[in-house]
């Protein structure tokens, strides 16, 4: 049900006007950024990934709102299949912090602060959460990578084409999407 939204703004992004799309891009650029900043400042692994989620819909809407669509489709089949491997990850570890730490209950196992060396203990489970927060950081060779550059591509172009008719602030779209392709990688890294 997340993604339902994204999917009915491509359904019916053909007969918006480009006053709609333009709000569109903008209120997709601002949420891509605000909630890839408050991912950064979580410690709970659970609300990492859902902050991260809500970014990268924010994405999906501003690459429907810069006439992206296409893009935006395939950073949503990307995006669930990357994700749904980071959540399954992420119930893994805490699965198994659980089961370690039984005994103690003020021990918290979403948090991220007490997360370290699970390597050893849960290999497949990090190399599963490597390949897929790898993907959703963007970086070339893997599917995030390319539905990103497609929505980016397609927000640079839009905000040249149409710099002439609105000014130079719907380069902030585009510098918004950037920057939030950039903190991407923090957040997940963490």
């Amino acid at each position: 049900m997340v993604a339902a939204g994204v999917y009915l703004l491509i359904r019916v992004q053909p007969v918006l006007t480009p006053v709609v799309l333009t709000t569109t891009a903008v209120i997709g650029a601002l949420t891509a950024f605000m909630a890839a900043v408050a991912a950064i400042t979580q410690f709970d692994i659970k609300k990492v990934l859902a902050f991260s989620t809500i970014s990268q819909l924010g994405y999906m809407v501003m690459g429907i709102g810069v006439g992206a669509a296409e893009a935006s489709l395939f950073h949503l089949w990307t995006h669930a299949f990357f994700k749904a491997g980071l959540f399954l990850g992420a119930g893994a570890v805490i699965h198994y912090l659980h089961q370690v730490n039984h005994e103690d209950h003020s021990f918290d196992a979403q948090d991220m602060r007490l997360m370290g060396g699970l390597k050893k203990h849960l290999p497949v489970t990090f190399i599963a959460f490597l390949v897929c927060g790898l993907s959703l950081s963007g970086l070339p060779l893997f599917s995030g990578f390319l539905s990103k550059e497609g929505i980016l591509t397609g927000t640079w172009l839009w905000a040249a084409e149409r710099s002439t008719e609105y000014g130079w602030w719907v380069f902030a779209v585009s510098d918004l999407g950037f920057i939030t392709a950039l903190l991407t990688p923090v957040y997940v890294g963490r």
